[in-house]
């Protein structure tokens, strides 16, 4: 009889089917399972509050009330012992260098078929870091196209800030923080000031 522990694992996902889905593919391993399942980051922060930390939790990037990321700031900032591995697309892959700085030990690509979901949770466990060779090639191309000043400008702009106070805190005119503003909405291809703030926010860039 097999008397090691088993890995426990917290699952972080928004869509219910997928939620459940992957947390009966892991149960299914006899080293793994599930401590609980939540929808979002803010549900996983109350659990973390009133139950032991799991030795993995699995995660969603983009997720409503509290992202994945913010749930990862969280678990670093409260130096819990526990082990972030984030669930992403490939489209998202600005997420990884700011996911990295604060210590995330996996990417699994949504993509991926369940073995390699499986493999990707127990190297972690076994103290690996598992990143995709694909994502990690485009997180090194992933390069931020804003200039500081672009980005002091939107960061303000981010906070409610509008036009004129974002001049009076940069000690700019007015015309040239339209023009900064203009310039990030242009580079980040978003439709205004509010939609290139979440772009950047999403990028790890503010």
């Amino acid at each position: 009889m097999n008397s090691k522990a088993k890995t426990t694992i917290l699952i972080v996902e928004d869509q219910s089917l997928i939620r459940d889905a992957i947390a009966m593919l892991l149960s299914l391993e006899d080293d793994l399972t599930i401590a609980a399942k939540c929808s979002n980051g803010q549900e996983a922060i109350e659990y973390l509050r009133d139950h032991p930390a799991p030795n993995i939790i699995l995660s969603d990037i983009e997720m409503p009330l509290v992202s994945g990321l913010d749930l990862t700031a969280h678990v670093t900032d409260q130096r819990l012992n526990t082990k972030v591995v984030l669930m992403t697309t490939f489209s998202k892959p600005g997420y990884i260098k700011r996911a990295l700085s604060l210590g995330v030990k996996g990417f699994i690509l949504k993509e991926s078929d369940s073995n390699y979901l499986i493999n990707a949770i127990h190297k972690v466990s076994a103290g690996e870091k598992v990143i995709s060779t694909e994502l990690a090639i485009m997180a090194l191309d992933d390069n931020n196209p804003l200039s500081q000043k672009e980005i002091a400008a939107l960061k303000l702009a981010s906070d409610g800030l509008k036009t004129q106070d974002i001049a009076q805190s940069l000690f700019l005119s007015e015309g040239t923080v339209r023009n900064y503003l203009s310039e990030a909405i242009s580079k980040l291809d978003a439709t205004n000031r509010v939609d290139a703030a979440r772009i950047a926010k999403q990028k790890g860039w503010l």
